[in-house]
């Protein structure tokens, strides 16, 4: 992961590979998928149409073609793997296709635990001369979890003074610093050696979850830590989570029962969360909703580009050890989501603009032996491209029905830059992002699910593999 492994994780590290080169000789070869990406960046929404296309595409339905052609028209059969003794929740492909189904169609539900699923994927073998083998069978890991705590990860390298002195920072800046009012002034009134008073954790806790949540429903800003603290899971607001950052001059017992709650609260997510399900990943996409970033403005854009860096350099990359064990991706792909929100011809830029705001993860991935790209995509399209006219002038657009209104809508969206806007971009204040209603699925995903991009994706991530 790039933090370094513990002695443990080098056990297991040397166990998977072992496992995985058994594996291999036999065509029974196991991929590991990281699928990440900030809260709201689409990645339940991206693995349900991965795993409906993959399944169509096994069926013989031409919905992903570039992947068919990266692996010569070879893939015979992929089936979801039956469910065996495992201990956490499993991904539910079905119950997400329902909701595209409905009448009205509507969004799957956000994420709120962790779940797995494999998809075992038959490949055709030839020799040389023209000859079958039997099929490979190459098993396809996933995993989905809350985007929200995808930020937890570089808090694991921050002991509590310099993770409260550098979220304080942010939190009395910008749009920050005025829904934060309230916490700010809890904390400003504390006496630098207030005790340890559990009236006053919870307090303090309760605030600043309070002052998360409206920076990120209220300006759209993803920096926010700890991410249990906007969604815990189903083990609810435990008190482990009751601690808050302090000034530097604390020093009584309340900043002490703050340190050891974060302390145990980092313990807690590397052991339950990270080792388990985040460490000896094949291959990695990092989902970007860059749109929404643009819509929610200048603060908004940069708060997730600092929050996609801060990921990136714990999530991407490797050392060479890692990397020998397995425990580091070979491949790395950056995707904008929601691409079918503007017209065709800004695609590029967004893809482009993906690339420049993620150019450390970019140095870091590579410099760590892992090939990188860039992309542009929609999981699940709602639009098609059309013609806006605006003051006389004619503007290339998207036509899509709109959400909660029910009703077929032309929009132009305004301009995707193909690098981070200059402050005159912002000045301007046009940037459309409104909500589309999702297409009207068949429940059995049986001839997969309309996409923009997912298949040239796939095909870069996984053709070699396959």
């Amino acid at each position: 992961m790039g933090a370094g492994m513990d002695p443990l994780s080098l056990i297991r590290g040397v166990l998977d590979t072992t496992e995985d080169a058994a594996r291999a000789l036999v065509g029974r070869e196991r991929l590991r998928l990281a699928v990440t990406g900030l809260s709201r960046a689409g990645k339940t929404v991206f693995l349900t149409s991965l795993i409906a296309n993959l399944v169509a595409a096994g069926r013989g339905a031409r919905t992903l073609p570039a992947l068919d052609e990266a692996v010569g028209g070879r893939i015979r059969r992929v089936q979801v793997v039956p469910a065996g003794t495992e201990t956490v929740p499993r991904f539910d492909p079905e119950a997400h296709l329902g909701a595209l189904a409905a009448d009205p169609p509507h969004w799957p539900e956000r994420t709120e635990d962790f779940s797995t699923l494999s998809i075992a994927i038959d490949v055709e073998r030839r020799t040389s001369l023209g000859g079958l083998l039997p099929d490979r069978r190459v098993t396809l890991d996933l995993l989905d979890y809350p985007g929200e705590w995808l930020l937890d990860l570089p808090m694991l390298r921050q002991d509590y003074a310099s993770w409260s002195a550098a979220t304080l920072t942010r939190l009395r800046r910008g749009a920050r610093a005025e829904v934060a009012r309230d916490f700010l002034a809890f904390i400003d009134a504390l006496p630098g050696d207030a005790a340890a008073e559990d009236a006053l954790a919870k307090r303090g806790y309760t605030l600043y979850r309070d002052a998360l949540r409206a920076c990120r429903d209220e300006h759209g800003l993803r920096f926010l830590q700890p991410g249990r603290f906007l969604n815990p899971g189903p083990r609810g607001e435990a008190p482990l989570l009751w601690f808050f950052p302090l000034p530097e001059g604390a020093r009584g017992g309340l900043a002490s029962l703050c340190a050891r709650r974060y302390a145990a609260y980092l313990d807690d997510q590397r052991s339950n969360f990270l080792d388990p399900f985040f460490t000896r990943f094949h291959r990695q996409v990092v989902l970007v909703d860059v749109l929404g970033a643009l819509h929610a403005g200048q603060e908004a854009f940069e708060d997730t580009a600092e929050a996609l860096a801060a990921v990136a350099a714990v999530v991407s990359g490797g050392n060479w050890l890692e990397r020998l064990l397995g425990a580091a991706p070979t491949r790395v792909a950056f995707a904008a989501t929601k691409a079918d929100h503007v017209p065709s011809r800004a695609r590029d830029s967004l893809a482009a603009l993906v690339e420049h705001i993620a150019l450390g993860a970019r140095g870091r991935a590579e410099a760590g032996g892992a090939a990188t790209s860039f992309h542009a995509l929609a999981a699940i399209r709602c639009t098609e491209d059309a013609v806006a006219t605006l003051e006389g002038q004619a503007f290339a657009a998207v036509r899509g029905i709109l959400l909660n209104e029910g009703r077929g809508a032309t929009i132009y969206p305004g301009e995707v830059p193909m690098r981070p806007p200059e402050p005159a971009f912002w000045q301007s204040g046009f940037f459309r992002m409104p909500e589309f209603r999702p297409p009207r699925l068949d429940p059995a995903g049986a001839s997969g699910v309309p996409h923009l991009g997912m298949d040239g994706l796939l095909a870069w991530l996984l053709g070699d593999a396959l």
